[in-house]
């Protein structure tokens, strides 16, 4: 007669392979990457004024806002006047055929918005816009 040997070790453990499941889950995350739209803020919320006129701006680079008291914000950051050409410039060349938005709360002043228009003009962006809110 025959005896069995009880053979212990790998032949009886189950091992799950965690390969196929990490691969989907790093494929996810990728894809969630990828798709997600990065919005660009200025940094600060503003009162913007109406218009019926109004465009969508397309490519936009860069969002500029002015506060009610003419404080300026450029990436979350509150900045100088005189800094916001050289600001401009210097985020403006990563993509140079974008444009540039002017967040202007309705009451700002007129001279200051005036003066970071020109400001934004001398840094070399040529398609400049201002924001407001869509009229029904």
């Amino acid at each position: 007669m025959r005896r069995k040997r009880m053979v212990s070790g790998s032949d009886n453990d189950s091992v799950v392979d965690m390969t196929p499941m990490l691969d989907v889950v790093f494929i996810l995350l990728i894809f969630f990457i990828v798709t997600a739209s990065f919005v660009k803020e200025a940094g600060v919320d503003v009162l913007r004024p109406g218009a019926e006129t109004g465009t969508l701006q397309k490519n936009v680079t860069l969002f500029v806002a002015i506060t009610a008291v003419g404080d300026v914000w450029i990436n979350h950051r509150k900045i100088d006047k005189r800094a916001v050409r050289a600001n401009v410039e210097r985020l403006h060349a990563e993509n140079p055929q974008g444009s540039v938005v002017v967040q202007a709360d309705k009451r700002t002043e007129t001279g200051t918005l005036i003066e970071v228009m020109d400001q934004i003009r001398l840094a070399g962006v040529t398609n400049v816009a201002v924001a407001t809110e869509a009229q029904d």
